[in-house]
């Protein structure tokens, strides 16, 4: 049973990767491809999390712990740069 939930949700995480690049490529302005962005970061960490039940592994949690962290600031990051044009005062 929780092998055929993983594929249903490996299959749905998949799509909303696909559908995110897509507006990550084509956003008509800076702000969407940067929450495009932000939203690939919570994709990947749905998958690593997912990969992680599946094979059973405590290192994949940790792993989507880093990519939380570097995708929150990296965002705040471009944020801020959009913002003022610079991104140290």
């Amino acid at each position: 049973m929780i092998d055929i939930a993983l594929v249903i949700a490996f299959t749905l995480v998949g799509l909303a990767v696909a559908f995110t690049l897509y507006r990550l490529l084509r956003g008509p302005s800076a702000p969407d491809r940067i929450l495009a962005l932000d939203t690939l970061y919570v994709n990947t960490i749905a998958l690593l999390v997912l990969l992680g039940i599946h094979l059973g592994s405590n290192i994949y949690f940790e792993a989507a712990l880093l990519i939380a962290l570097m995708g929150f600031v990296g965002t705040v990051a471009l944020c801020k740069f959009l913002l003022r044009g610079d991104i140290i005062e």
